[in-house]
């Protein structure tokens, strides 16, 4: 009988929630299939799309979206953000050799990688990367001890029942009944969100999209009843941005759906000096409860 390894223990169909096991056959492509004959086979660069029947009514985030957030992000302009994650994830799973993370949400796998970095001790972590766009699971599959799915995080996730010891879910929509399912009791769910001020001295400039002042309570309401707040904590961050690196800002977030690339850029050459903003985050830290 296969066994399940660490990397993919967990994982379930998500046509008829029995495991998923990781099939490797000489000269064919990794594949992940249940005993019910359902199978996904692993695309050229690592990544299973798992979106078959329906898929989704969103909009992937594009390969040029992806690029340009992956230039900015490996750059190290919100490396501030990454280490509070890894302090945070690191209290969190303190003492547990073998944790379980998933990134719902986890874009190009930057956020996940510096979480996972930050566990020491640890002998087998297993982490879950999901995400809605192909381009960006294509970079987060080549995160160490990370199976990378294309999914849409507002759908049944493709994971077992409190199977996971800690969640990510940074930028991205907060299912947090389906995030109660999969998180052990007790454990850890880190939320990042915008904070109001959030690029705002260049947000005409840039075309970024406004930001409710409101996000914090909204996402406790989301989280639900199942979670409890635990810890708040504000990363702010000034940034001195040349015209490429302030291109890749606008370009990289949900305003690179509707952005017209030639014309941001003669907007920031007309502009001509450096640009001067502060990125303001939150993070809130949820405990799931018992």
């Amino acid at each position: 009988m296969q066994q399940q390894t660490p990397l993919e223990a967990g994982l379930r169909c998500p046509v008829c929630r029995l495991p998923l096991l990781l099939e490797l056959t000489p000269g064919s492509a990794p594949r992940l299939g249940c005993t019910s004959g359902h199978g996904f086979d692993a695309a050229k660069q690592g990544y299973f799309n798992l979106l078959t029947g329906k898929g989704t009514n969103f909009t992937e985030d594009g390969a040029a979206m992806v690029a340009a957030r992956a230039s900015f992000l490996d750059a190290g302009h919100y490396e501030s953000l990454a280490e509070a994650l890894g302090h945070l994830a690191r209290n969190a799973l303190h003492g547990n050799e073998h944790p379980r993370v998933l990134d719902a949400g986890a874009g190009t796998g930057y956020y996940l990688r510096q979480v996972l970095e930050a566990l020491p001790g640890t002998t087998e972590p297993g982490a879950v990367a999901l995400d809605i766009s192909r381009y960006a699971m294509r970079r987060a599959a080549k995160v160490p001890n990370t199976v990378a799915l294309v999914w849409d995080l507002w759908r049944e996730l493709p994971v077992d029942d409190e199977s996971i010891d800690l969640l990510l879910n940074i930028f991205s929509p907060h299912n947090g009944s389906e995030f109660a399912r999969v998180l052990r009791p007790g454990g850890t769910a880190l939320v990042v969100t915008p904070l109001p001020e959030h690029l705002s001295e260049a947000a005409g400039l840039l075309g970024l999209l406004g930001i409710g002042a409101d996000k914090a309570a909204g996402v406790v309401a989301s989280m639900g009843d199942r979670f409890v707040l635990k810890s708040t904590e504000e990363v702010r961050v000034p940034l001195v941005l040349d015209a490429q690196a302030a291109f890749e800002l606008a370009m990289m977030g949900p305003a690179g759906h509707h952005l017209d690339p030639e014309v941001l850029r003669a907007k920031l050459a007309e502009a001509g000096s450096a640009t001067l903003v502060t990125a303001a985050f939150r993070i809130q830290e949820f405990r799931r409860n018992d």
